[in-house]
């Protein structure tokens, strides 16, 4: 099978022709991958085109699609549509050349960087898509670092081939430079700019011009008329020499280092005029990796180990506005999620019913009725689950790794309606259980404080809370700017400084204790003064051993 099979009036094939149905083997055919990269790279239209390959959509859509034009099914938010911005994370479902895909579509924008690195402890790989004339940017290497700590092999991209690009060589040294990540390029580009005509195959010496080439073409190394002949007269010489020294000079392609972190194949293309995406989504199904074992707090789960196991990483509300839901998106771990089974509740040790999961592909949806390891469906539930839960058949564990960051800008929230208080606070608690916003409620009984890592948040809790719970709000400046969650190894003293600092203690979601300060200044006079006290600005959800 070249591609994936169209499918009507649903974006996900369930029937497909009969596959293997052992555990081992299904496993093995998923692959679960994120796309990073610093917003404008182009990652929505990427997403749009392997989709499009997937036989999930018949018509890609584009960011800035005239309105005739159909909208980008990943970004299905209307503030997303209005801004033209990714704002949070996308979950796909799709089937192409016999494995099953899950795309994560993380958001590019920095003030949203929390759902995002929540995202990337979900996947196995990464593809990090790159400007060709812009290289690596400020918040590409954040993301890489994210995928660094947690040795996601990363795929990278180098997208707008058609447009002005720099040199091939440039950006791969600028790779290996910034990021001391070892580069094997796996394609070449035919031309650029204008020119821009296809992808050379250097270890397979083949060539394909645009996506619809289903098979490469085999030719004689890049001086063939086949290749070479695509190019204007002017820029053969040129093409051939580069091409033909980054054969004889560049790392070969080795798949242990990648699958270690240590090296990235790297492709060239364009995704808005389709040239190169089939490169990359047969290199996903062939290089990266099945779904990978995952530390749990008592053991490492296999994903092959016989029973379910999964966790939360991002819960969505009001996905459906005509139905206040809310889904919770799980990583199945290990063993196999069907529909109707009953799950153990780690945070509680409660059973609860999987009666309808789902696959998603953007907004619309499909039951699931068999997830596999690797798989992330979504879990209706009505505020059950909280990001970085565990569900289990009956094992007591839960999974390490899911953070929670210090938010960096802190806001009161002032209503319009006082009237309408009671109701704040339900959205403002869904909204924190969702990972929009974290919420803070002060020990002195003043009204809540909502932290946010960007503005940008702010303006998309604001938007929700209008058209979403019909709440008119506006913010106002905290006296704090700065939190840490604060602990002690003698319950004593956390007691001594919670009680000393009454006015600038709150809880956060989970009920720990939260130190507010002014600025940088005087939190560190406090941690000088109370060296008893851990204040960290990272906190794992859910930390506690499993009950």
């Amino acid at each position: 099978m070249a591609g994936g099979k169209a499918i009507e009036g649903s974006a996900i094939n369930r029937n497909p022709p009969p596959m293997p149905d052992t555990l081992t083997e299904e496993v093995a055919r998923r692959r679960t991958f994120a796309i990073i990269s610093h917003p404008d790279a182009g990652k929505t239209t990427l997403t749009e085109k392997l989709l499009l390959f997937g036989g999930a959509i018949q018509l890609a859509g584009e960011v800035k699609a005239k309105k005739d034009r159909i909208q980008t099914r990943s970004d299905w938010m209307k503030i997303e549509r209005e801004r033209g911005i990714s704002v949070v994370t996308s979950v796909m479902t799709f089937e192409y050349d016999n494995h099953v895909f899950n795309l994560l579509d993380t958001p590019g924008h920095e003030d949203f960087a929390d759902d995002t690195y929540r995202t990337l402890t979900a996947v196995d790989a990464a593809v990090m898509v790159i400007d060709a004339a812009k290289g690596i940017e400020p918040r590409t290497l954040k993301l890489f670092e994210v995928c660094r700590l947690r040795d996601i092999p990363i795929i990278t991209f180098v997208n707008k081939m058609d447009r002005e690009a720099r040199n091939p060589f440039e950006i791969l040294d600028e790779v290996e430079q910034k990021l001391a990540l070892d580069t094997a390029p796996m394609t070449w580009p035919i031309g650029q700019g204008r020119s821009f005509s296809g992808t050379y195959h250097l270890a397979k010496s083949a060539m394909r011009g645009s996506d619809r080439e289903t098979e490469l073409t085999p030719v004689n190394g890049p001086q063939s008329d086949k290749v070479a002949g695509l190019l204007p007269e002017n820029e053969r010489d040129t093409f051939i020499e580069e091409a033909s020294l980054a054969v004889e000079a560049c790392r070969p392609f080795d798949l242990t280092a990648f699958r270690e972190g240590h090296l990235t194949p790297v492709y060239f293309g364009s995704a808005l005029k389709a040239f190169g995406v089939r490169d990359l989504i047969n290199a996903l199904g062939e290089l990266a990796p099945p779904p990978r074992a995952q530390v749990a707090d008592t053991r490492t789960v296999e994903a092959t180990d016989p029973k379910m196991t999964a966790f939360v990483f991002k819960i969505q509300a009001n996905m459906d506005p005509k139905h206040r839901d809310r889904i919770a998106f799980v990583r199945v771990c290990s063993g196999k999620l069907e529909r109707g089974m009953k799950a153990r509740l780690a945070r509680t040790g409660k059973p609860m019913g999987l009666s309808a999961p789902q696959f998603f592909f953007a907004s619309q949806r499909q039951i699931a009725d068999t997830a596999y390891a690797g798989d992330v469906v979504g879990i209706p539930n009505h505020g059950t689950l909280r990001i970085g839960d565990t569900l289990t058949e009956g094992e007591a564990l839960v999974f390490q790794g899911v953070p929670n960051f210090a938010p960096e800008i802190l806001r009161r929230v002032r209503l319009e309606d006082a009237m309408k208080a009671k109701k704040l606070k339900e959205a403002l608690q869904q909204m924190a259980e969702e990972g929009v916003v974290q919420l803070f409620s002060p020990e002195d009984g003043s009204p809540a404080i909502v932290g946010v890592v960007g503005a940008l948040q702010l303006d998309v809790l604001k938007e929700r809370l209008s058209t979403e719970y019909g709440l008119p709000v506006s913010f106002e400046m905290a006296r704090f700017s700065v939190c840490r969650w604060i602990s002690s190894a003698d319950k004593a003293d956390l007691e001594r400084f919670v009680t000393s600092h009454r006015g600038d203690i709150a809880r956060d979601l989970d009920g720990d204790p939260v130190f507010l300060a002014a600025d940088q200044f005087s939190l560190g006079y406090e941690a000088d003064r109370w060296k008893m006290i851990d204040m960290v600005a990272i906190k794992e959800y859910h930390v506690t051993k499993a009950a």
